[in-house]
């Protein structure tokens, strides 16, 4: 099998917690090699102690990090709500209405169009460093069309979500379609999904009817997810934490109780900031939840109605300026963080036996990921031990 050292690299993201007495919580390593052997690393370390390689890459003293783990998105869909935007750009409140415009539009779409259209989205986040992302249904609300969302998403990545509880349809009652939920659409979902999520708010689903989709999800094999706490304050987060699931996602609106029960649970909270990026909602108060011990991650939340960005690098950057998150914690909560919210290990983290996913910043260390914000600092991405992005020599 073939190897390939890594040489050059001016500071090496490791997130390795073996590292992180003298690297701190990303495991810094400066003037540092990696060697790769097939789709995984094989060795990190001084550039000085390297091993012989097959292959030698030169990333011209950049800094290298860990892909980012997308860990909250929804690609599968069709058409454009650009003029939702543009419209609350001028003062409307952002609702989950929207949602059912998606909906009549991905229905009307083919398999090839939702293929084409996932397809180009995974991409575009490829080129800005996202080698692991999380993808969810949730834009067909028919039995039909949520099993074909999910099998579009399934060519993708193995971390698919059924999201059939986003919102009830107009043509039906809540009661009628929470049976339909937990019942046909559930049993044709299952087998292209890992995971099963529920929108947990107002007009949406409420704590009662999120718990009896989440244990449906859990009697058919699925992990439950949730999103909770976005618009207003509620009982969602707590289930979360109650049900054990391993991640949250959005924790706007939190009361010291939430908080709490995050804290005693262990439940990662996995923070969004492009939606209210997008939405001019208030940020969630990333510090307060750091300093109370909970674990955060973030997430990209691509959607096409309240957050239409793929890009990791601007959620961090967000995180930092409008969060009170140190660099180094929004770059961890985007790559280690992430990952584990997908319940994973093996990718987030450069070190022996893990993913080969990783990426090159034409920067010198990490903090330039909010230091520059906006700016196309990802000179090159290796996925699975390939590189996928940029040339495979790096140097110049």
């Amino acid at each position: 099998m073939t190897t390939t050292v890594i040489t050059g690299i001016g500071e090496l993201v490791t997130n390795d917690p073996a590292r992180a007495e003298q690297g701190g919580l990303l495991g810094l390593l400066t003037d540092a090699a990696v060697v790769v052997e097939g789709r995984r690393i094989a060795w990190v370390g001084p550039a000085a102690d390297a091993p012989d390689a097959d292959v030698q890459v030169d990333a011209g003293g950049r800094a290298v990090i860990p892909g980012f783990v997308d860990s909250h998105s929804h690609l599968v869909f069709a058409g454009d709500r650009s003029a939702e935007f543009e419209a609350r750009m001028t003062g409307q409140p952002y609702t989950a209405g929207g949602i059912r415009t998606t909906v009549a539009r991905t229905r009307a779409a083919t398999d090839e169009q939702l293929t084409s259209h996932v397809a180009r989205l995974v991409a575009e986040m490829r080129t800005q460093g996202t080698t692991t992302v999380e993808i969810k249904s949730g834009y067909g609300l028919s039995v039909h069309d949520e099993a074909r969302s999910l099998a579009v998403a399934r060519q993708f990545t193995d971390e698919t979500t059924f999201l059939g509880a986003h919102v009830v349809p107009a043509d039906t009652t809540p009661e009628d379609y929470v049976a339909l939920v937990t019942g046909p659409m559930l049993a044709a979902a299952a087998p292209h999904a890992r995971w099963i999520d529920v929108f947990c708010e107002d007009g949406a689903f409420d704590v009662d009817q999120a718990r009896a989709i989440l244990q449906a999800g859990t009697d058919s094999g699925l992990r439950g997810r949730l999103h909770a706490n976005q618009l207003t304050y509620g009982g969602g987060v707590r289930l979360a934490c109650e049900l054990g699931l391993v991640a949250v996602d959005h924790c706007t609106f939190l009361a010291d109780a939430d908080v709490d029960a995050l804290v005693s649970s262990g439940t990662i909270a996995t923070l969004l900031p492009g939606v209210e990026f997008s939405t001019r909602q208030p940020y969630p108060d990333a510090r307060g939840l750091l300093d109370a011990g909970v674990r955060v991650a973030l997430a990209s939340d691509c959607n096409p109605g309240s957050c239409f960005t793929s890009s990791m690098a601007l959620c961090i950057a967000l995180a930092v300026r409008e969060m009170r998150m140190s660099p180094a914690e929004a770059l961890h909560a985007a790559t280690a963080t992430g990952a584990a919210a997908l319940d994973r290990d093996d990718v987030g983290v450069l070190a022996p036996g893990k993913a080969a996913d990783l990426v090159l910043l034409d920067a010198p260390s990490h903090v330039h990921l909010a230091y520059r914000p906006g700016v196309p600092l990802v000179a090159g991405v290796w996925q699975a031990g390939r590189p996928v992005v940029g040339t495979p020599g790096w140097s110049g």
